[in-house]
């Protein structure tokens, strides 16, 4: 697993209590006394981004632990090796090779566009995401916050009418389900949530 970004937005929690949010090489040290003072409690670290737990080794010193979080960051591309020089032609552009199954009568009606089957298929996702980004956005935030839930109060009462609220996007149901839990997890809930019943 990549190492996380020493400046990425991130939240913490001892037990139900979040003790820290802001640039994780903040938080982390945060977690870490946590993890100190408090053993017998679990500290968790979520990225704000996208609810994932991130994955510290908070037994080290907190020297050790900074030293730990300024590693570089590897790509799955970096993994491979060195890095090879640059060869003569036109850059790559951040352009990823994959392979797209289609039928033939697909790749006739690719092959007759302007531009040809790479430039009509980068067109038709573009479309495509303008037309679905409120969707996209209320998935991902569905998502987050489930992730979220289920790491936090996974044994909480009433968990899961909460998640069936939440993935049917009903707010009201949502905000009652989980009114009654520790104001902590409940109002990072509701701010991971913000998107999850928009539109």
């Amino acid at each position: 697993m990549p190492n996380p970004r020493p400046s990425q937005r991130c939240t913490a929690f001892s037990g139900v209590d979040r003790i820290a949010s802001g640039e994780l090489r903040h938080v982390a040290l945060k977690a870490k006394q946590a993890y100190d003072l408090h053993p017998e409690r679990p500290v968790l670290v979520f990225d704000d981004a996208d609810a994932r737990p991130l994955e510290l080794p908070l037994e080290l010193p907190p020297a050790d632990l900074l030293a730990w979080l300024s590693r570089p960051t590897l790509d799955a591309g970096d993994a491979a090796g060195p890095a090879r020089p640059r060869r003569p032609g036109r850059p790559k552009l951040g352009v990823v090779a994959r392979e797209v199954t289609l039928l033939p009568r697909h790749w006739d009606w690719l092959a007759a566009q302007p531009g040809g089957a790479s430039v009509a298929l980068r067109r038709l996702v573009d479309e495509a995401r303008k037309v679905s980004a409120g969707d996209d956005r209320r998935r991902a935030a569905q998502e987050a916050t489930y992730r979220f839930l289920h790491a936090m109060a996974g044994d909480a009462a009433g968990f899961e009418e909460v998640a069936r609220a939440l993935f049917a996007a009903d707010d009201a149901r949502f905000h009652a389900g989980i009114a009654a839990w520790p104001d902590d997890v409940r109002e990072h809930a509701e701010w991971l949530a913000t998107d999850a019943f928009v539109g």
